[in-house]
């Protein structure tokens, strides 16, 4: 078992600690699909990261999805982004 199969299996056991190390790896990557993984577990760190990677890659898409998903921060970067 590699180290991300270790930590998302420690993550879905509800490890803070492997969540953590998650989210940080998958931001330096720009893993979007494991950020959207772990937002969708709850993580509202991951979602920090994916409103900063999205609006670093200027992608508007995945900024509304979270804002139509209710995120605000999402909604208020879009704003400016596309102003």
């Amino acid at each position: 078992m590699d180290e991300r199969e270790d930590l998302r299996r420690r993550a879905d056991g509800g490890e803070q600690d492997a969540i953590d190390q998650l989210v940080e790896l998958a931001g330096e990557a720009g893993d979007v699909d494991e950020l959207r993984r772990l937002a969708g577990a709850g993580s509202s760190d991951a979602v920090d990261v994916l409103i900063e990677l999205a609006a670093e890659r200027e992608d508007f898409a995945e900024l509304r999805r979270l804002a139509d998903l209710g995120n605000t921060d999402a909604a208020d970067v879009l704003a400016e982004l596309q102003s």
